[in-house]
C-alpha cells in the first residue's frame, strides 16, 4: 500500500474514532500493525493527525467558543467558569506527558497493550453505565473547580493506548454527577489544549526522525481525520442521548478480543 493511501486510511479510522469512547490511539497502533506502519516516525504521525480531528470540535462550536472568548473580555462569570474548567482538565495531562513520554511512546509500540486496554474498559463502561445514576452537573460551567481537575486526571490514564481519551473524561465525568451530553462536550473542549500539547511536543521530541515524506503523511492524514470528524462530532452526542454508551463498550470487547487472537496467531 502507498505512503499516501496509507495516510488517507489511518486519517479517516482516526477522525471516526477520535471522539468515540473506543481509543482512537489504539485503534490506529492496530491499523498500523496490519499495513505495516510501523517504523519510529509513525508514532509522531499517529499522535498529530489526532490534532486535525480534534480541531473538527472548533468548526462545529465555534459559535460557543466565540460567546466564551467575548464573554471573558466582559469578565462574565460563566466564560470564565468554563476557560477554568478547561485548564484545570488540561494540567495533569500535561504534566503526567512531559514525565512520562518515554514510557508512553514504548507503550504505543506494544498492540498487545491496546488489546488488554480496549478489553478492560469495554467491561468498565458496561459497570458504569449500570451503576451512576446522580447527576448533579448539567453544563461544563456548573462544573466544580476540583472535580475538574479530577476529570483531568482521569482523562491522564489514556495515555496508555487502548485506555480511550474521550472514554475515560466521559466515564470519569459521569462518575463525579455529570450530565451524559455535558459530559461528552466537556471531553471535545477539554481535547483541544490537550491534543494541542501532545501534537507539538511529539512533533519536537522526534524531530530527527521525520523527512519531508513524513510531514506530506501528516498533512494528507490531518485533514482526512479533520473532515471525517466534523461529521462525528454532530453524530456523536445525539447517538449518546438516544443508546448510551453500552455499544461502544461491546464493541470495544469485540475488537479488543480479535486484536488478541490475531496477535496471538500471528
Amino acid at each position: 500500500m502507498s505512503d499516501w493511501l496509507i495516510a488517507v486510511l489511518l486519517g479517516i479510522i482516526e477522525g471516526l474514532t477520535e471522539f468515540l469512547p473506543v481509543s482512537s490511539t489504539g485503534h490506529l497502533i492496530l491499523a498500523g500493525e496490519l499495513v505495516g506502519f510501523t517504523d519510529n516516525s509513525s508514532i509522531a504521525f499517529k499522535i498529530a493527525i489526532q490534532l486535525g480531528a480534534i480541531l473538527a470540535v472548533l468548526l462545529v462550536y465555534w459559535q460557543r467558543f466565540w460567546a466564551v472568548g467575548m464573554g471573558l473580555l466582559k469578565a462574565q462569570p460563566g466564560p470564565i467558569a468554563f476557560t477554568r474548567n478547561i485548564l484545570l482538565g488540561f494540567v495533569p495531562a500535561l504534566l503526567i506527558g512531559v514525565i512520562a513520554y518515554d514510557a508512553i511512546r514504548a507503550a504505543m509500540q506494544t498492540p498487545e497493550i491496546v488489546a488488554i486496554a480496549l478489553i478492560v474498559g469495554g467491561i468498565i463502561i458496561l459497570a458504569l453505565e449500570r451503576i451512576v445514576k446522580n447527576v448533579r452537573f448539567h453544563s461544563v460551567e456548573d462544573i466544580p473547580f476540583g472535580t475538574a481537575l479530577s476529570i483531568g486526571l482521569i482523562q491522564s490514564t489514556a495515555m496508555l493506548p487502548g485506555v480511550s481519551r474521550s472514554g475515560a473524561t466521559i466515564m470519569g465525568g459521569l462518575m463525579m454527577g455529570v450530565e451524559r451530553k455535558t459530559a461528552a462536550e466537556f471531553s471535545f473542549f477539554l481535547a483541544l489544549p490537550t491534543m494541542m500539547a501532545a501534537t507539538v511536543y511529539a512533533l519536537w521530541k522526534d524531530r530527527a526522525l521525520l523527512s519531508a515524506d513524513d510531514l506530506d503523511m501528516i498533512a494528507i492524514g490531518f485533514t482526512a481525520a479533520f473532515v471525517v470528524a466534523v461529521i462525528v462530532v454532530k453524530a456523536f452526542v445525539a447517538l449518546v442521548g438516544r443508546y448510551g454508551f453500552a455499544p461502544f463498550a461491546y464493541y470495544r470487547i469485540i475488537v479488543g478480543s480479535a486484536a488478541l487472537l490475531w496477535l496471538a496467531m500471528r
